[in-house]
């Protein structure tokens, strides 16, 4: 039988406290969050002691990171060397013979060229033994006492290498080359000149590739490191010493160090006169014997005037065609009439006869339109080790090239004082 109502309400009691005890809520984080997590402490949610059905009360706290040693999930960063590069021509595995001068020549120590150590001594009253075959013969047969002395040839080579070897007192000297015309082997007249250079020099020799519009500079050597001029620009107080700067260059086997343009076009815009001028302080604080800048067409650009303001001499490139020697004299003219005359009077011409356009016929009288305006003309012969237009192999040139690069070289050397400040003599 059931209890009456009012029994019933008697044993409800008026209020009523329920008790519920949650589940404490565990959060796997996903591996999409993870991937973007940007603390490296992890927040865990913890409900409080006292949790009734109108209000819960959750604290934040922080407890330390527990690494799961299978299910954690690394994300690694997007790496550009990953991307397999494109097919190199002049890819060609090296030489035992180019690796051990490549490695000689990034391991030689930079030292000043009148340094006594750097020059041979031969015992008092005694010259050197003389190079060529019956000069050579002679001498050993007379137990060395009959000295001929070199032949025709070494004595000329030595008067060469003497000329490329002229001490550099008072800073670094800037050479740029540079023309108005596309296509007619500038780049390819810088990098043979800097090898020339680096070669017998014992001083560093950086060529710069300022072209803003992509320049190629830098595939004509073997590249070491990805750091452009827009590196140098960012990290110059952070470049203290040698080893600092050796970083962003790429060195090749004779030793000379290229410095690449950005391979961004957008980028390569930016790259103005006060970029420009940051790396010529940067490379003139670290004790750099000649920089070489590889300018481009565009002789009016910004970088164009902080070149030609610190140059010393310049180099012209010219074609073998009569319209691209044209285009050649007309970057002289607009030298002169800018308030570069002097450096036009001092300049060597660089008359590359590969050129397609080349005319052999006219080829004499460009050269002698070029001798009547600047100091020298060196020409510049056809080499298939150039023609393909990368990696460029100072020992595998023709020696005719070779010879050409060395007296290229001697010439631009000649124009350059052994002190700063003093005079040369143009004819």
């Amino acid at each position: 039988m059931l209890p009456a109502h009012d029994d019933l309400t008697a044993a409800v009691p008026e209020s009523l406290t329920v008790s519920i005890a949650l589940p404490v809520p565990v959060h796997e984080q996903p591996e999409d969050e993870q991937a973007v997590a940007l603390d490296e402490i992890a927040v865990s949610p913890v409900v409080a002691d006292v949790v009734t059905p109108a209000t819960m009360s959750i604290d934040i706290v922080t407890a330390e990171l527990i690494e799961e040693d299978d299910s954690a999930v690394e994300v690694e960063p997007f790496d550009p060397a990953s991307v397999p590069p494109l097919p190199d021509a002049a890819a060609a595995p090296l030489s035992r013979r180019e690796r051990v001068r490549l490695e000689n020549a990034a391991a030689r120590p930079v030292i000043p060229l009148d340094d006594a150590d750097a020059t041979p001594r031969t015992k008092p009253g005694r010259h050197a033994a003389p190079e060529g075959f019956w000069q050579r013969g002679v001498y050993e047969g007379t137990f060395h006492l009959v000295n001929p002395g070199d032949s025709a040839r070494v004595r000329e080579r030595k008067a060469i290498d003497a000329r490329i070897t002229k001490p550099l007192e008072g800073g670094t000297r800037f050479v740029p080359v540079l023309t108005r015309k596309g296509g007619v082997g500038k780049t390819t007249i810088t990098t043979l000149l800097g090898m020339a250079l680096a070669d017998l020099r014992a001083d560093r020799i950086v060529a710069i590739d300022a072209n803003p519009d992509r320049g190629t500079l830098a595939e004509r050597v073997n590249r070491q490191t990805r750091s452009t001029v827009r590196d140098v620009v960012v990290h110059a107080p952070e470049i203290r010493d040698g080893n600092d700067l050796r970083r962003h260059l790429s060195r090749d086997a004779t030793g000379l160090d290229v410095l690449a343009s950005d391979t961004d076009p957008l980028i390569s815009e930016a790259f103005d006169e006060n970029d420009y001028n940051v790396i010529a302080d940067v490379l003139t604080q670290q004790g750099t014997g000649m920089v070489l800048t590889d300018c481009g067409t565009g002789i009016v650009h910004s970088v164009m005037r902080a070149t030609l303001q610190r140059a010393d001499e310049v180099v012209i490139v010219s074609g073998g065609s009569v319209d691209e020697a044209r285009l050649a004299s007309e970057t002289l003219t607009w030298l002169e009439a800018n308030g570069y005359a002097h450096l036009v009077r001092n300049g060597v011409v660089a008359l590359n006869t590969a050129t397609q356009g080349t005319d052999l016929v006219k080829l004499t009288e460009i050269e002698a339109h070029f001798r009547s305006r600047v100091r020298e003309v060196i020409r510049i012969p056809y080499d298939r080790e150039l023609a393909a237009g990368s990696v460029v192999r100072y020992a595998a040139l023709k020696p005719f090239t070779r010879q050409a690069a060395r007296e290229l070289a001697a010439s631009v050397m000649d124009g350059l004082p052994s002190e700063r400040g003093a005079q040369v003599f143009v004819p």
